[in-house]
């Protein structure tokens, strides 16, 4: 990355505060879960969280995999 490249530096930044957002979410709401329910209520917090992203993470890998087909179809 060059230290004019200002698109990757956006990307990159995303990715790191979507990242951090999700390990904080998984962190600090397991560790409360876990406090004040206890472990079965964790997993199952887990479970719900899970469930809950995986739209999220179908979509994505959705429109990544558009994305890498446009750039192999504008190569060729």
């Amino acid at each position: 990355m060059s230290p004019r490249d200002l698109r990757a530096y956006a990307r990159t930044t995303t990715a790191r505060l979507i990242g951090g957002g999700l390990l904080v979410l998984l962190l600090v709401g397991g560790a409360l879960v876990y406090a004040i329910y206890g472990s079965s209520a964790l997993l199952s917090a887990l479970l719900c969280i899970g469930l809950g992203l995986a739209p999220v993470a179908l979509v994505m890998l959705a429109i990544v995999g558009i994305d890498s087909l446009r750039r192999w179809a504008d190569r060729g």
